[in-house]
């Protein structure tokens, strides 16, 4: 009898943890309620009445973005942020465009598992476990790559002449983007410089000359 409510327990326990059925159609985002307010796992719905197809529409995905930045990536989110029609749907993509040699640098995302497709060009891509070990492959035109939800993780062109680009499939409507250098360098307040010193096995200059360049690449 022990045995047994231990299994019903356990059943019960699971089936709460995952995420509900939907209620409804669909809960168009109310643009107000993404500004201010509390927000557990969505935003307010939308008046039926005022819905409209372009609440399910974007069209920012089809060409590739201009990068301006040193790392030479750029990424074009098309979340709940962009469609408020995924509100509630657990799903969203965005499109990666690469310079020859850009990188999107070491991150995290940690609402969701990421889904890469390659549209064009060849990437370096990898992610690292909680065990340390790095797990990396070259893909190229038409492959898929798969980044497991909250693992640091890359790519990177290395082709030094072409372009690359790649289109990210998420399971959550807004997976969020943790940036491991700039998290730790940049953040705001400041991580205090003496835990950084020992966490990487480096002196004060060097941390301060990293917030620098970290600061003047934004």
């Amino acid at each position: 009898m022990a045995i047994l409510v231990i299994l019903i327990s356990s059943a019960i326990s699971f089936a709460f943890a995952s995420d509900p059925d939907t209620l409804q159609d669909f809960c168009v985002a109310l643009p107000s309620s993404s500004e201010t307010g509390v927000k557990v796992n969505g935003f307010a719905c939308k008046e039926l009445s005022n819905v409209t197809e372009s609440d399910f529409f974007f069209n920012g995905l089809a060409n590739a973005a201009t990068i301006n930045n040193t790392v030479g990536s750029v990424v074009t989110a098309a979340n709940v942020e962009k469609i408020p029609g995924l509100n509630t749907l657990g799903v969203s993509l965005s499109r990666i465009d690469y310079k020859p040699g850009g990188l999107n640098p070491p991150h995290t995302h940690p609402r969701a598992t990421e889904v890469v497709f390659v549209l064009e060009g060849e990437l370096e891509v990898g992610f690292v476990t909680t065990s340390n070990k790095l797990i990396s492959k070259t893909i190229k035109e038409g492959e898929v790559f798969v980044f497991p939800k909250g693992l640091i993780h890359f790519q990177k062109n290395n082709n030094a002449d072409k372009p690359a680009a790649v289109v990210s499939a998420f399971n959550s409507q807004l997976p969020g983007t943790l940036s491991i250098a700039a998290a730790l360098f940049s953040a705001t307040p400041a991580v205090p410089d003496d835990v950084l010193a020992l966490a990487f096995k480096i002196d004060a200059q060097d941390v301060s000359n990293i917030k620098t360049n970290i600061s003047s690449k934004k």
